[in-house]
Protein backbone atom coordinates (compact mmCIF):
# COMPACT_ATOMS: atom_id res chain seq x y z
CA UNK A 1 0.00 0.00 0.00
CA UNK A 2 1.53 3.63 -1.10
CA UNK A 3 0.40 7.52 -1.16
CA UNK A 4 -0.74 8.54 -4.52
CA UNK A 5 -1.83 11.81 -5.73
CA UNK A 6 -6.02 12.19 -4.87
CA UNK A 7 -6.40 13.00 -9.01
CA UNK A 8 -5.26 9.43 -9.73
CA UNK A 9 -8.11 7.84 -7.76
CA UNK A 10 -10.64 7.82 -10.40
CA UNK A 11 -12.31 10.23 -13.30
CA UNK A 12 -13.46 12.73 -11.10
CA UNK A 13 -13.30 16.44 -12.37
CA UNK A 14 -12.24 19.00 -8.95
CA UNK A 15 -12.10 22.67 -8.84
CA UNK A 16 -12.03 25.49 -6.57
CA UNK A 17 -12.13 28.51 -6.23
CA UNK A 18 -12.41 31.67 -3.22
CA UNK A 19 -13.04 35.28 -2.07
CA UNK A 20 -9.97 35.49 0.07
CA UNK A 21 -10.96 38.63 0.99
CA UNK A 22 -14.67 37.48 2.49
CA UNK A 23 -13.02 34.22 3.87
CA UNK A 24 -15.34 31.98 1.79
CA UNK A 25 -15.20 29.52 -1.18
CA UNK A 26 -16.56 26.29 -2.51
CA UNK A 27 -14.97 23.10 -4.28
CA UNK A 28 -16.59 21.44 -6.55
CA UNK A 29 -16.27 17.27 -7.32
CA UNK A 30 -17.65 16.40 -11.27
CA UNK A 31 -18.22 13.15 -12.81
CA UNK A 32 -20.06 13.30 -16.68
CA UNK A 33 -21.12 10.13 -17.23
CA UNK A 34 -21.98 10.23 -13.20
CA UNK A 35 -21.10 8.59 -9.73
CA UNK A 36 -22.67 6.45 -7.76
CA UNK A 37 -23.06 7.73 -4.41
CA UNK A 38 -23.50 7.23 0.08
CA UNK A 39 -23.89 9.95 2.47
CA UNK A 40 -23.92 9.68 6.52
CA UNK A 41 -24.63 13.00 8.49
CA UNK A 42 -23.27 12.40 12.25
CA UNK A 43 -23.53 16.36 13.36
CA UNK A 44 -26.57 17.98 14.94
CA UNK A 45 -26.18 20.93 12.34
CA UNK A 46 -26.00 20.09 8.46
CA UNK A 47 -26.41 22.76 5.88
CA UNK A 48 -26.83 20.62 2.88
CA UNK A 49 -29.23 20.09 -0.25
CA UNK A 50 -30.69 17.51 -2.17
CA UNK A 51 -29.43 14.84 0.41
CA UNK A 52 -32.16 12.68 0.30
CA UNK A 53 -31.15 11.94 -3.12
CA UNK A 54 -28.36 9.40 -1.88
CA UNK A 55 -30.72 7.96 0.34
CA UNK A 56 -30.68 4.37 -1.18
CA UNK A 57 -34.70 4.44 -0.96
CA UNK A 58 -34.75 7.18 -3.69
CA UNK A 59 -34.69 6.30 -7.36
CA UNK A 60 -31.96 7.60 -8.82
CA UNK A 61 -28.62 5.68 -9.08
CA UNK A 62 -26.27 8.65 -10.02
CA UNK A 63 -25.12 11.82 -9.33
CA UNK A 64 -23.05 14.20 -11.39
CA UNK A 65 -21.43 16.43 -9.03
CA UNK A 66 -20.90 17.07 -5.19
CA UNK A 67 -20.69 20.82 -3.64
CA UNK A 68 -18.78 21.82 -0.32
CA UNK A 69 -18.78 25.23 0.21
CA UNK A 70 -19.01 28.10 3.34
CA UNK A 71 -21.36 30.37 4.19
CA UNK A 72 -23.81 28.36 5.69
CA UNK A 73 -27.22 27.45 4.40
CA UNK A 74 -26.53 30.64 2.26
CA UNK A 75 -23.87 29.29 0.71
CA UNK A 76 -26.33 26.28 -0.99
CA UNK A 77 -27.07 28.56 -3.97
CA UNK A 78 -23.33 27.79 -5.35
CA UNK A 79 -24.86 24.40 -6.61
CA UNK A 80 -26.74 26.27 -8.71
CA UNK A 81 -24.01 27.75 -10.95
CA UNK A 82 -22.63 24.27 -11.10
CA UNK A 83 -25.65 22.90 -12.22
CA UNK A 84 -26.08 26.12 -14.31
CA UNK A 85 -22.06 24.87 -16.19
CA UNK A 86 -23.32 21.12 -16.58
CA UNK A 87 -26.41 22.43 -17.71
CA UNK A 88 -24.52 24.13 -20.83
CA UNK A 89 -22.37 21.31 -21.41
CA UNK A 90 -25.09 18.84 -21.40
CA UNK A 91 -24.31 17.05 -18.55
CA UNK A 92 -27.17 15.45 -16.60
CA UNK A 93 -29.99 13.48 -16.63
CA UNK A 94 -31.96 12.96 -19.50
CA UNK A 95 -36.15 13.89 -17.96
CA UNK A 96 -37.25 13.75 -21.78
CA UNK A 97 -37.58 17.34 -21.96
CA UNK A 98 -34.79 18.76 -20.03
CA UNK A 99 -31.20 17.32 -18.74
CA UNK A 100 -31.32 18.16 -15.19
CA UNK A 101 -28.13 18.05 -13.54
CA UNK A 102 -27.87 15.75 -10.31
CA UNK A 103 -25.84 18.22 -7.89
CA UNK A 104 -25.30 18.02 -4.12
CA UNK A 105 -23.91 20.35 -1.65
CA UNK A 106 -22.73 20.20 2.08
CA UNK A 107 -21.65 23.62 3.38
CA UNK A 108 -19.26 24.70 6.44
CA UNK A 109 -20.11 27.41 8.93
CA UNK A 110 -17.57 30.32 8.21
CA UNK A 111 -19.63 33.52 8.84
CA UNK A 112 -17.60 33.86 11.87
CA UNK A 113 -14.19 34.34 9.99
CA UNK A 114 -14.65 36.85 7.23
CA UNK A 115 -16.87 38.58 5.74
CA UNK A 116 -20.57 37.51 6.31
CA UNK A 117 -22.68 39.37 4.17
CA UNK A 118 -20.71 37.23 1.26
CA UNK A 119 -21.23 34.14 0.57
CA UNK A 120 -20.49 31.27 -2.16
CA UNK A 121 -23.52 32.16 -5.18
CA UNK A 122 -24.13 31.03 -8.27
CA UNK A 123 -21.13 32.63 -9.95
CA UNK A 124 -18.51 30.80 -7.63
CA UNK A 125 -20.14 27.50 -7.59
CA UNK A 126 -20.24 28.37 -12.19
CA UNK A 127 -16.51 29.34 -11.58
CA UNK A 128 -14.99 26.05 -9.69
CA UNK A 129 -17.33 23.96 -12.00
CA UNK A 130 -15.13 25.57 -14.80
CA UNK A 131 -11.89 24.55 -13.09
CA UNK A 132 -12.74 21.34 -12.26
CA UNK A 133 -13.89 20.80 -16.12
CA UNK A 134 -11.21 23.21 -18.21
CA UNK A 135 -8.36 23.16 -15.74
CA UNK A 136 -8.58 21.35 -12.40
CA UNK A 137 -6.81 23.15 -9.79
CA UNK A 138 -7.43 21.46 -6.20
CA UNK A 139 -4.70 22.80 -3.53
CA UNK A 140 -4.77 21.59 0.60
CA UNK A 141 -4.67 24.62 2.55
CA UNK A 142 -7.03 27.67 2.49
CA UNK A 143 -8.60 27.21 -0.62
CA UNK A 144 -11.58 26.28 -1.72
CA UNK A 145 -14.03 25.95 1.12
CA UNK A 146 -11.52 25.53 3.29
CA UNK A 147 -10.83 29.02 2.96
CA UNK A 148 -12.24 30.83 6.24
CA UNK A 149 -12.12 27.10 8.08
CA UNK A 150 -11.40 27.15 11.31
CA UNK A 151 -10.56 24.75 14.75
CA UNK A 152 -11.11 24.78 18.32
CA UNK A 153 -14.38 27.29 19.13
CA UNK A 154 -15.65 26.02 22.14
CA UNK A 155 -15.58 28.85 23.96
CA UNK A 156 -15.54 31.43 20.95
CA UNK A 157 -13.38 32.97 18.07
CA UNK A 158 -11.06 34.44 20.58
CA UNK A 159 -9.13 31.17 20.94
CA UNK A 160 -9.78 29.44 17.95
CA UNK A 161 -6.88 28.64 14.82
CA UNK A 162 -6.83 28.69 11.42
CA UNK A 163 -8.04 24.78 9.35
CA UNK A 164 -8.62 24.62 5.99
CA UNK A 165 -8.72 21.80 3.26
CA UNK A 166 -6.65 18.99 3.06
CA UNK A 167 -6.18 15.65 1.02
CA UNK A 168 -4.76 12.32 1.37
CA UNK A 169 -5.22 8.56 -1.40
CA UNK A 170 -3.64 5.50 -1.06
CA UNK A 171 -3.69 2.27 -3.60
CA UNK A 172 -3.05 -0.93 -2.71
CA UNK A 173 -2.97 -3.31 -5.78
CA UNK A 174 -5.65 -1.90 -7.77
CA UNK A 175 -7.98 -0.71 -5.26
CA UNK A 176 -7.28 2.70 -4.63
CA UNK A 177 -8.87 4.90 -1.85
CA UNK A 178 -8.76 9.22 -1.53
CA UNK A 179 -10.28 12.07 0.66
CA UNK A 180 -10.81 15.52 0.79
CA UNK A 181 -12.04 16.62 3.86
CA UNK A 182 -12.91 20.33 5.24
CA UNK A 183 -12.31 20.66 8.49
CA UNK A 184 -14.08 23.23 10.53
CA UNK A 185 -14.86 21.81 13.65
CA UNK A 186 -15.76 22.45 17.27
CA UNK A 187 -13.31 20.51 18.92
CA UNK A 188 -9.69 19.96 18.63
CA UNK A 189 -7.57 18.38 16.11
CA UNK A 190 -5.54 14.92 16.96
CA UNK A 191 -2.69 13.44 14.89
CA UNK A 192 -4.61 10.06 14.45
CA UNK A 193 -0.98 8.11 14.21
CA UNK A 194 0.67 9.74 17.23
CA UNK A 195 -2.24 10.75 19.80
CA UNK A 196 -1.03 14.05 20.26
CA UNK A 197 -3.03 17.51 20.12
CA UNK A 198 -1.63 19.54 16.76
CA UNK A 199 -4.78 22.41 16.70
CA UNK A 200 -7.64 23.19 18.05
CA UNK A 201 -8.30 25.60 21.56
CA UNK A 202 -5.07 28.22 22.11
CA UNK A 203 -4.27 28.70 26.15
CA UNK A 204 -5.19 32.14 27.33
CA UNK A 205 -1.78 34.25 26.09
CA UNK A 206 -2.15 32.33 22.85
CA UNK A 207 1.06 30.60 22.81
CA UNK A 208 -0.27 26.78 22.79
CA UNK A 209 -2.88 24.52 23.07
CA UNK A 210 -4.99 23.49 25.75
CA UNK A 211 -7.70 20.58 25.81
CA UNK A 212 -11.72 21.41 24.55
CA UNK A 213 -12.84 18.47 26.06
CA UNK A 214 -10.47 19.14 29.77
CA UNK A 215 -12.18 22.48 29.21
CA UNK A 216 -15.63 21.14 29.21
CA UNK A 217 -14.93 18.85 32.02
CA UNK A 218 -14.87 22.09 34.27
CA UNK A 219 -18.37 22.64 33.96
CA UNK A 220 -21.50 21.03 33.09
CA UNK A 221 -23.39 24.60 32.94
CA UNK A 222 -25.26 25.01 29.18
CA UNK A 223 -24.05 27.26 26.71
CA UNK A 224 -26.77 28.44 24.69
CA UNK A 225 -25.42 29.19 21.16
CA UNK A 226 -22.24 26.87 20.03
CA UNK A 227 -23.17 28.00 16.33
CA UNK A 228 -19.70 30.31 15.97
CA UNK A 229 -18.18 28.24 13.33
CA UNK A 230 -18.60 24.42 13.08
CA UNK A 231 -18.65 21.20 10.53
CA UNK A 232 -16.19 19.05 9.00
CA UNK A 233 -17.37 17.64 5.83
CA UNK A 234 -15.55 15.40 3.35
CA UNK A 235 -15.81 13.30 0.32
CA UNK A 236 -14.50 9.80 0.02
CA UNK A 237 -14.27 7.94 -3.59
CA UNK A 238 -12.85 5.21 -4.35
CA UNK A 239 -12.48 3.55 -8.16
CA UNK A 240 -14.63 0.38 -6.80
CA UNK A 241 -18.10 -0.53 -7.86
CA UNK A 242 -20.63 -0.15 -4.78
CA UNK A 243 -24.27 0.76 -4.59
CA UNK A 244 -25.87 3.72 -2.46
CA UNK A 245 -26.49 0.94 0.59
CA UNK A 246 -23.22 0.07 0.42
CA UNK A 247 -21.70 3.31 -0.42
CA UNK A 248 -24.17 4.73 2.54
CA UNK A 249 -22.32 2.26 5.03
CA UNK A 250 -18.83 2.83 4.20
CA UNK A 251 -19.21 6.70 4.49
CA UNK A 252 -20.50 5.83 8.21
CA UNK A 253 -17.72 3.81 8.65
CA UNK A 254 -15.40 6.78 7.30
CA UNK A 255 -16.98 8.92 10.29
CA UNK A 256 -14.22 6.72 12.46
CA UNK A 257 -11.72 9.00 11.00
CA UNK A 258 -13.29 12.00 12.32
CA UNK A 259 -13.60 10.12 16.00
CA UNK A 260 -9.89 9.82 15.95
CA UNK A 261 -8.69 13.36 14.47
CA UNK A 262 -11.57 15.26 16.16
CA UNK A 263 -12.86 15.37 20.00
CA UNK A 264 -15.18 16.30 20.55
CA UNK A 265 -16.76 15.51 17.25
CA UNK A 266 -19.74 14.97 16.18
CA UNK A 267 -22.00 17.56 18.50
CA UNK A 268 -24.78 19.28 18.00
CA UNK A 269 -23.53 22.26 17.02
CA UNK A 270 -21.77 20.71 13.67
CA UNK A 271 -22.85 19.72 10.64
CA UNK A 272 -20.50 16.70 10.31
CA UNK A 273 -20.53 15.09 7.04
CA UNK A 274 -18.87 12.49 4.55
CA UNK A 275 -20.13 11.47 1.08
CA UNK A 276 -18.63 8.43 -0.09
CA UNK A 277 -17.98 7.90 -4.02
CA UNK A 278 -17.46 4.97 -6.06
CA UNK A 279 -16.20 5.64 -9.56
CA UNK A 280 -14.44 2.66 -11.29
CA UNK A 281 -15.49 -0.86 -11.63
CA UNK A 282 -12.83 -2.89 -9.04
CA UNK A 283 -14.17 -5.17 -6.69
CA UNK A 284 -13.26 -5.07 -3.03
CA UNK A 285 -14.72 -6.07 0.22
CA UNK A 286 -16.75 -3.45 1.84
CA UNK A 287 -15.32 -3.42 5.13
CA UNK A 288 -12.18 -3.25 4.03
CA UNK A 289 -12.57 -0.40 2.06
CA UNK A 290 -14.46 1.32 4.74
CA UNK A 291 -12.05 0.58 7.08
CA UNK A 292 -9.63 1.82 5.05
CA UNK A 293 -11.49 5.45 3.80
CA UNK A 294 -11.45 6.13 8.09
CA UNK A 295 -7.81 6.32 8.07
CA UNK A 296 -7.42 8.25 4.66
CA UNK A 297 -10.05 10.85 6.64
CA UNK A 298 -7.94 10.86 9.09
CA UNK A 299 -4.70 12.02 7.14
CA UNK A 300 -6.71 13.81 5.47
CA UNK A 301 -7.48 16.04 8.85
CA UNK A 302 -3.94 16.45 9.45
CA UNK A 303 -2.72 17.07 6.01
CA UNK A 304 -5.54 20.11 6.39
CA UNK A 305 -4.28 21.54 9.15
CA UNK A 306 -0.68 21.35 8.63
CA UNK A 307 -1.01 23.04 5.04
CA UNK A 308 -2.99 25.77 6.64
CA UNK A 309 -1.79 29.02 6.80
CA UNK A 310 -2.45 31.75 9.39
CA UNK A 311 -4.97 33.92 8.54
CA UNK A 312 -7.62 36.64 9.33
CA UNK A 313 -6.39 37.04 12.92
CA UNK A 314 -6.30 33.06 13.48
CA UNK A 315 -3.14 31.69 13.92
CA UNK A 316 -2.04 28.18 11.96
CA UNK A 317 -0.32 25.00 13.20
CA UNK A 318 2.69 26.45 11.49
CA UNK A 319 2.21 29.84 13.34
CA UNK A 320 2.56 27.83 16.92
CA UNK A 321 5.28 25.23 15.60
CA UNK A 322 7.30 26.61 12.63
Amino acid sequence: MHEISVGDVGPVCIGQTENTEAATGCTVFIVPEGMRAGLDVRGGGPASRESQLLNPLMAAQQIHAIVLAGGSAYGLGAANGVMQYLEEHEIGYDTGYALVPLVVQSDIYDLSVGDSSVRPDTAMGYEAAQFAMEAPNYRDGNYGAGCGATVGKYTGMDFCMKSGIGSYAIQMGELKIGAIVVVNALGDIYDWRTGKQIAGMLNEDKTGLRSTLAYMRGSYEIIENKFTGNTTIGVVFTNTLFDKAQLCKIAGMAHDGYARSINPVHTSADGDSIYAVSIGDIEADQDLVGTLAAEVVSEAITRAVTSADGAYGYPSMRDLQP
